[in-house]
């Protein structure tokens, strides 16, 4: 799971509040962006995807409203607005705090509880498995496997999950109510959880006692699943649509979530160069600086550009971002596993500067840090500003070819 979302706040006053709208009808109607990318506006496959400062305050954070029902049920439902959409972790995640329904957890055979503790690269979120109907826009899925976040039933964290970084189980630390991972894997764990406990992802919990936690295998239909793969249709992939940010920022951006390529009218890859990725990590190879970082992702979770360059000044109070002097054009070649490449030219401004004069704005196209990796080009929220870009699924099939791949 490659989510970053790292917790700083740069100068941002109110938070901007979410609008999002469930598309309906066969229009596939659609607006022109400065940037010249087509972004589409309805369609029962489309939602509105919003970046706002949703309810913790966050930059460059892409949000969707979710509706969740108990399995079966059309009454016991919630509509969940301010969700991060993640292109780099799989699995709809869910604050406990964010909730005001109850939803039935999954169990092993012998009544012990499953409980996950999801690994960012930035801290750890810990919870029970439960078990709800997901509705997004005209598109579901019925008893899909989530991980509710952050649940008082069971607040003693292992320490071999709660060693792996900060606690991010409040919506505070979160950044948000949830998180709808929608990367090109059908599980967020797979085959190696399959065969064994030793990620140390999913654990079993005593129900009577929930401070007895073992880490346990996990068959795949257990899992928490990309929810979009088990949609009935339009489920081979993604489309993020955001319009182009301009270098000063914005007080928000308003694109669309757009469900499955080339399976409808509206969502058709005609024109983006597809760029394999590695079918077991989702990485590709980035040139940057005379260095070739080979594992490399597409993250709409990261909120800034993330990547060595020990010629940018860092910030001096958070040394994870860059603070240079002034504005600085950069220039990185992306690679896909099947060589085919694209020179990128971006920019990264001074962190302390974005937003200074303008405490609304949240949205920054040149906002970029440092990676612990020397290996890692990480392309976050400020890569899609201005673009369409595909994400396609694991064994899925397009016009363009087969998954995983990132399009643009």
């Amino acid at each position: 799971m490659n989510a970053m979302r790292i917790g700083r706040t740069i100068a941002i006053g109110l938070a901007v509040a979410l609008f999002a709208s469930c598309g309906g009808g066969a229009d596939d109607d659609a607006i022109t962006s400065k940037s010249g990318n087509t972004i589409v506006t309805t369609g029962s496959n489309a939602v509105s995807a919003v970046v706002s400062a949703g309810p913790a305050n966050a930059v460059n954070t892409l949000f969707v409203s979710v509706t969740i029902c108990s399995p079966g049920s059309t009454t016991n439902c919630q509509t969940v607005d301010d969700i991060q959409v993640d292109t780099g972790s799989s699995g709809l995640r869910l604050l406990a705090s964010a909730l005001t329904i109850s939803l039935p957890t999954t169990s092993d055979g012998n009544g012990n509880t499953y409980v996950e503790c999801t690994q960012y690269v930035d801290g750890y979120a810990w919870g029970p498995l439960a078990t709800a109907d997901v509705t997004i826009g005209g598109e579901s899925a019925s008893s899909v496997p989530v991980q509710v976040i952050g649940s008082t039933n069971f607040a003693t964290v292992p320490d071999a999950c709660s060693g792996t970084g900060q606690s991010e189980d409040t919506v505070q630390t979160f950044g948000a109510n949830g998180i709808l991972g929608v990367s090109f894997f059908a599980q967020d764990c797979g085959a190696e959880c399959v065969d064994s406990s030793a990620p140390g992802y999913y654990y079993a919990c005593v129900t009577a006692d929930t401070s007895q936690c073992t880490g346990t295998n996990m068959p795949l239909t257990s899992q928490v699943p990309n929810p979009v793969t088990l949609f009935a249709t339009d489920n081979n992939g993604v489309i993020i649509e955001l319009p182009a940010v301009s270098a000063t920022g914005a007080s928000s951006v308003t694109g669309s979530l757009v469900f499955g390529v080339d399976t409808e009218s509206n969502n058709s890859s005609s024109g983006a160069t597809v760029y394999t990725v590695d079918a077991g990590t989702g990485n590709l190879t980035t040139d940057f600086d005379g260095q070739t970082d080979t594992a490399s992702f597409f993250d709409s979770g990261s909120n800034g550009l993330f990547f060595q360059d020990s010629s940018l000044t860092t910030c001096s109070d958070d040394l994870q971002f860059y603070c240079p002097a002034s504005t600085t054009s950069l220039t990185a070649t992306i690679v896909s596993q099947s060589n085919v490449s694209v020179t990128i030219d971006f920019s990264v401004a001074n962190a302390d500067d974005l937003g200074a004069g303008d405490a609304s704005l949240v949205a920054f196209s040149n906002l970029a840090g440092t990676y612990s990796s020397p290996d890692t080009f990480d392309w976050g929220l400020p890569f899609f500003y201005g673009r369409n870009v595909y994400t396609v699924f694991e064994n899925a099939s397009t016009s363009a070819g087969a998954g995983p791949y990132v399009a643009f």
